[in-house]
C-alpha cells in the first residue's frame, strides 16, 4: 500500500531522523530512529514487473531471515514501513519519484509499489531502505506509450525452475541481456520434497509442501538464489503460474494429490489460498492480482507501443479436470464441452486478439498447445494435462481467432523441459488446414536435469508432426527479438545445469515474417 504520509504519521511509524519531508515528498537521509531488526532485510533481492508505459510495481521482501520454519522471515509481529527510490541513472544523481511503502506481518512484510508518473519506453533504477540499510539497486523499463511507432523490443520467456535440479545459470546469462521484460510461464517453484545431490540445493523444507509457512520458506530458498535475483534486478517480470506453485497436475478445485473420490474441495481450495497469497508475497504483481482466498486474478494483457501485445493467460484455475486413461486421439479430449479456460477467459483473449491494434499478438501460456504425439510409428499419445487434453476447446479457439482474421499471433510456452517450435493448424490431421500461428515452446531453466542436444521424445516430436520444426532438449532460455517486419526467437542454452557458471551459446534462431503465420526460417 503506498503512502503519503504526514509528519506525524511519519513519526508514529518511526520514521523521525531517517526521512526529511520536502514539496516533492519523502527524501532518504539519516538512518531512521526506530532500529531496523538485526541481520540484512534484503537477502530475498528486488524485483519490478507487470510494466506500464508511466510506471511499474517494485517489490521486495523483508526477511533477515528467510529460511525460519515458521515462514515469517525472522520478521516480527508488526508493520515495517520501507522507503523507496526511482531514478533516471544508476546512481541515483537524479532521483525521479520517491515513497514510503508499509510492509505488513499478515502478507510477510512483502512490499508491492505500484509506481506512476514515469516516462514511456525507457530505463529506471530502483533501490529500497529501512533504517540504514539500503537494498541493491535494480534496473527496470517502462512499456512505450499506447499506441507508440516501436521500431525493436526484446523480450524473453522462462520456466520451470527446480532448484535441487541445478543452478540457475541460463538466468544469470539471461540477466545479462538486460531484456525490455522477462515473461516467466510457470514453476516459479516447485513443491515436492525435493533432496538434491548438488551442495545447498535440497528443498526447504525437506518435504513436499502445504501450509502457508512451508510455501513461503520454499519462496524465499528460491528467491536465495543469486542467478534468479540477478535476472529480477535487470529486468521487469510478466509472470503467470502453472501448477507446482501449488500442486503437481491441479485442476480447478480438483487435488491431484488428494484423490479419494469423497475428498472435500474444500481442502485442496484451503492449500491452494495459502499457495496463492505466497505467490503473491513473493512476486512483482499488482494489487489487482493480489488474491481472495483460493481465487486469483491472473490473466491480463500488458501493451508495448504498436508492436507488441502481451496477453498472458491462466490455464489451472478454470480448466475441467484432466482425462483419465485417455489412449490414442480419443473422443474426450475432442469434446468441445471440456475448458481449460473457462469461458469468461476464452472470450477475453479471442476478443483481445481479434481487437488489437499491435503488430504482434503474443499468448503467454503454460503448457503445449500444438499436437504433440510421442509415439513413433503407427498409433499416437497425447498428454491429457496440456491442450492436448482439450483439443476441442483448442480447435474452437483456433478457428475464432483465424475467422478473426489475427495474422501475427505467437504463442510462447513452457512446461515441457525441453524446446520446440511449430505452426499451429486449426485441423492437425489435416496439412491443408490453415496455419493460423505459431507456437515457441521453451526449455526448463532446470527441470529434468542436465538434458542433452535430443531425446527420444524430441525425435518422435520431429518425426510423427510435421508441424514442428525445431525440436532440442538442452536447458536454458530464450530470447526474442521483434520488429514490425520480422520476429526472432534464439534458443540460449547451456549444456549443465548441474555444474555452476555454464557458458551460454545460441542453439537456433527461428524467424516469423509479419503477415506470413508460420515458421518462416530455422536456422539450426
Amino acid at each position: 500500500m503506498s503512502l503519503q504520509l504526514s509528519r506525524r504519521q511519519l513519526i508514529g511509524a518511526g520514521l523521525t531522523g531517517g526521512v526529511a519531508l520536502t514539496g516533492a515528498g519523502t527524501v532518504l537521509t539519516a538512518p531512521y530512529a526506530d532500529a531496523a531488526p538485526a541481520g540484512d532485510l534484503f537477502t530475498l533481492g528486488v524485483a519490478s514487473g507487470d510494466p506500464l508505459p508511466d510506471g511499474v510495481v517494485l517489490w521486495t521482501r523483508l526477511a533477515p531471515s528467510p529460511l525460519d520454519p515458521d515462514g515469517r522471515g525472522g520478521m516480527a509481529d508488526r508493520v515495517r514501513p520501507v522507503a523507496w527510490q526511482v531514478a533516471a541513472d544508476p546512481e541515483f544523481r537524479r532521483v525521479v519519484r520517491r515513497g514510503v511503502e508499509v510492509a505488513r506481518p499478515e502478507w510477510g512484510h512483502s512490499v508491492h509499489a505500484e509506481v506512476s508518473g514515469l516516462e514511456p519506453g525507457r530505463e529506471y533504477w530502483y533501490r529500497f531502505r529501512v533504517g540504514d540499510q539500503v537494498s541493491p539497486v535494480g534496473r527496470t523499463k517502462t512499456a512505450p506509450a499506447l499506441g507508440a511507432p516501436l521500431a525493436a523490443a526484446v523480450f524473453g520467456f522462462v520456466s520451470c525452475q527446480n532448484f535441487p535440479a541445478g543452478y540457475f545459470t541460463a538466468l544469470r546469462h539471461a540477466a545479462e541481456d538486460q531484456l525490455d521484460a522477462m515473461l516467466h510461464l510457470g514453476d516459479y517453484i516447485y513443491e515436492g520434497a525435493g533432496a538434491s545431490q548438488l551442495p545447498g540445493r535440497a528443498h526447504s523444507p525437506a518435504a513436499e509442501i502445504f501450509t502457508l509457512a512451508d510455501y513461503r520458506v520454499r519462496h524465499a530458498q528460491y528467491k536465495t538464489d543469486p542467478d534468479l535475483q540477478a535476472a529480477h534486478a535487470s529486468t521487469p517480470f510478466i509472470s503467470v503460474p502453472d501448477d507446482h506453485e501449488v500442486e503437481n497436475n491441479w485442476a480447478g478445485d480438483i487435488s491431484q494429490v488428494d484423490t479419494e473420490p469423497d475428498q472435500d474441495p474444500a481442502v485442496f481450495r484451503r492449500r491452494r489460498a495459502d499457495a496463492f497469497k505466497a505467490l503473491y508475497e513473493n512476486m512483482p504483481l499488482r494489487r489487482a492480482s493480489m488474491p481472495v482466498g483460493p481465487d486469483m486474478q491472473l490473466y491480463r494483457r500488458i501493451r508495448y507501443g504498436d508492436l507488441l501485445d502481451f496477453s498472458m493467460i491462466d490455464t489451472r484455475q478454470y480448466r475441467d479436470d484432466q482425462l483419465e486413461a485417455c489412449e490414442g486421439d480419443c473422443a474426450g479430449r475432442n469434446d468441445p464441452s471440456r475448458t481449460i479456460l473457462g469461458e469468461q477467459q476464452k472470450a477475453w483473449l479471442v476478443e483481445g486478439l481479434a481487437s488489437s491494434q499491435a503488430t504482434w499478438q503474443i499468448v503467454g501460456n503454460q503448457s503445449i498447445t500444438f499436437d504433440n504425439d510421442t509415439v513413433p510409428g503407427a498409433g499416437v499419445d497425447y498428454s491429457e494435462d496440456n491442450w492436448n487434453g482439450y483439443a476441442g476447446e483448442r480447435r474452437s479457439v483456433y478457428s475464432q481467432i483465424h475467422e478473426a482474421g489475427v495474422q501475427n499471433l505467437v504463442i510462447v510456452t513452457g512446461d515441457a523441459h525441453a524446446s520446440a517450435a511449430s505452426d499451429l493448424r486449426v485441423d492437425f490431421n489435416d496439412t491443408s488446414s490453415p496455419v493460423i500461428g505459431t507456437e515457441f515452446l521453451g526449455t526448463s531453466i532446470t527441470s529434468g536435469g542436465n538434458g542433452s542436444d535430443q531425446s527420444n521424445r524430441t525425435r518422435a516430436w520431429l518425426s510423427e508432426n510435421p508441424h514442428i520444426k525445431f525440436a532440442n532438449n538442452n536447458r536454458g532460455y530464450q530470447r526474442v527479438r521483434v520488429s514490425p517486419e520480422l520476429l526472432q526467437v534464439d534458443y540460449q542454452v547451456v549444456d549443465a545445469v548441474t555444474t555452476p557458471d555454464a557458458p551460454v551459446r545460441t542453439r537456433a534462431t527461428l524467424t516469423v515474417e509479419a503477415g506470413r503465420p508460420g515458421i518462416a526460417g530455422v536456422d539450426d
